[in-house]
Order: structure tokens, then C-alpha cells, then sequence
């Protein structure tokens, strides 16, 4: 599950290209893992235990780090849009003129 999530934040686990950025699966599959972690407490190992938590954790910090990425492309794909449009709109004033 952890290697699915982290394909779904668009990590490259298995090496080669990079995978597409997927947040809804990945906060399915994190939400998942929390279950099983709430599920399970007190019935693991120390060990497995603490992987659980380390996995959920890390998780978690990726998920806030990729959807922090994806709201600044959303941001700069229009303010680049509109830059491009600016430049355009001003050499065809020139031209009318």
C-alpha cells in the first residue's frame, strides 16, 4: 500500500518515468493505512508498529508536499497564460496603429 501511495503522489518506485500526480487515490490509500493503523494498535510488534507509524507519517508529509506543487502549477499555468496574452495583445495594438 505504501509503494501505491507513493506512485499516487507521483513517486517513481518501480525507477523508469516519472508517475502521474493522482492526490484523491493517494489520500484514499494514506486514509487506509491510518485505518489499519488505529485498527491494529497494541496488537503489533514494537517494530511493526513503529514502520506503520513511520510509513503513515511519511505518507502524510509527501501528500501536503504534492499538493502544495500542484496549487502553484494551478497558480502559475494562468498568470502565465495571461503574461503571454499581455505581450500578444500589446504587438497587435502596435500593428492597428
Amino acid at each position: 500500500m505504501r509503494m501505491q501511495a507513493e506512485a499516487s503522489l507521483g513517486a517513481s518506485p518501480w525507477g523508469g518515468e516519472k508517475q502521474e500526480v493522482n492526490l484523491p487515490i493517494a489520500r484514499h490509500t494514506i486514509d487506509l493505512l491510518a485505518l489499519l493503523q488505529e485498527k491494529t494498535r497494541n496488537n503489533l510488534t514494537m517494530e511493526e508498529q513503529r514502520l506503520l507509524d513511520n510509513t503513515v507519517t511519511a505518507l502524510r508529509f509527501r501528500f501536503i508536499q504534492a499538493s502544495e506543487a500542484e496549487q502553484k502549477k494551478k497558480a502559475e499555468a494562468p498568470a502565465s497564460g495571461a503574461a503571454a496574452g499581455e505581450v500578444t495583445g500589446e504587438a497587435t495594438k502596435k500593428e492597428d496603429a
